[in-house]
């Protein structure tokens, strides 16, 4: 199945969740917000989302500033 993560396209697996996906890119689970089709997922429902072919996902990485 084909989804976009930040822009770039990836295969993944039918069934596969947003932890599913966050494990198989090696990004850390914490200090991250991710949006599917531009609407957040709350940390808490990450392992019961299903991705779905075509979905648009954005991975945003808080960061520290002044």
């Amino acid at each position: 199945m084909n989804i976009r993560v930040n822009n770039i396209q990836k295969e993944i697996s039918d069934n596969s969740t947003i932890e599913d996906l966050l494990l198989s890119l090696e990004h850390t689970q914490n200090g991250i917000a991710v949006a599917i089709n531009e609407e957040i997922v709350s940390k808490e429902h990450w392992g019961q989302k299903t991705l779905l072919e075509n979905d648009e996902i954005l991975i945003i990485q808080a960061t520290q500033g002044g």
